[in-house]
């Protein structure tokens, strides 16, 4: 598959806006077979999180000047957030700084392969980040060639975007079951989504027990307005259309280490990949080669992830050059 992946592509006076959550990440490693209701012996780890700061993050790995509004505390982790946006180019010059707050936390509990069996999010400052303060960026938004939005924000705030920035294509990342309910009516103002398959259902009402489902629930998301579609499958893959092209990714078959944060690196693959101008076809191949190199890292975050390391993960799994 031919996909454009030169980052000199890129407008320079392009940039991508990401409103959403910024976390610290505490996560739980145990070292034998994990068992509930019981203290597990193993390793804790503490990492910058968050979903919009992770795609953000991710983003300006990739080479793309990204911005990020967010709501943070001004303690210790607040600051060290700030401190590594400044070392990846990350522009936070907009996000909130609140006064004697705690920074959100998100504490999760993996199994001994690497998959999150268990979480607590803590992401109430979040609320913090009102529409009035995204007002008074409205020049800054207006300027940007593509927003991304995670459902931590609060229903207003996200009322509030996607009614009067209808001009710009906004990338939604519905974050979770319970946080995609809250923007089940507004779907359509959305250009992309990237559900899973458990957040599609919620947001279509259609219980998705076999493939033949997923086009039943693609049809209602093209209809009420949603121009691009990436719903991740687990094991089963990913399915994408946008109307025109849509198809299957069988899922790649790699050691994963901690699947924290790939769904984080799949959003930002797509910005990069619409900046770029790939089709929804491309765009899914390159964001499951994002994803994969994320699912094969201990951290949240990779700091290996960058356009390069993405084309060779496809080129070795796919067994031939891609351009």
């Amino acid at each position: 598959m031919m996909i454009k992946t030169k980052e000199a592509e890129i407008n320079p006076d392009q940039f991508v806006l990401v409103i959403g959550g910024a976390a610290i990440d505490i996560q739980g490693f145990p070292d034998q077979d994990f068992r509930l209701y019981d203290s597990n012996p193993g390793t804790l780890k503490t990492s910058l999180g968050g979903v919009g700061r992770n795609i953000a993050d991710n983003l300006s790995r990739l080479g793309v000047a990204t911005k990020f509004i967010s709501a943070i505390g001004d303690d210790l982790y607040g600051k060290k957030i700030l401190q590594e946006a400044s070392v990846t180019n990350l522009d936070m010059s907009d996000s909130l700084i609140c006064s004697g707050a705690n920074t959100p936390t998100y504490l999760s509990m993996l199994n001994e392969h690497g998959e999150m069996i268990a979480a607590i999010s803590d992401m109430k400052l979040i609320d913090q980040l009102t529409v009035q303060h995204l007002k008074e960026k409205e020049s800054i938004i207006k300027s940007s060639s593509y927003l991304i939005l995670d459902t931590n924000l609060s229903a207003e705030v996200i009322d509030y975007v996607t009614s009067f920035y209808q001009d710009i294509p906004i990338i939604l990342d519905t974050v979770s079951v319970a946080k995609a309910h809250k923007v089940k009516h507004m779907i359509g103002r959305f250009h992309t989504i990237k559900p899973n398959k458990y957040e599609a259902e919620v947001l279509t009402g259609i219980k998705i027990l076999e493939k033949k489902d997923l086009y039943l629930v693609e049809k209602q998301l093209l209809n009420r307005g949603v121009k691009q579609m990436f719903i991740s499958l687990g094991s089963e893959g990913l399915f994408y259309s946008n109307g025109e092209q849509s198809g299957w990714l069988a899922p790649y078959q790699i050691n994963v280490i901690n699947t924290t944060g790939a769904g984080d690196a799949f959003v930002a693959a797509i910005a990069y990949g619409c900046l770029n101008q790939m089709s929804t076809p491309q765009i899914a191949t390159f964001a499951q080669g994002a994803a994969a190199l994320v699912l094969s890292y201990e951290d949240t975050i990779n700091p290996a992830f960058t356009v390069g390391n993405i084309i060779k993960i496809l080129e070795d799994y796919h067994g031939n050059k891609i351009s």
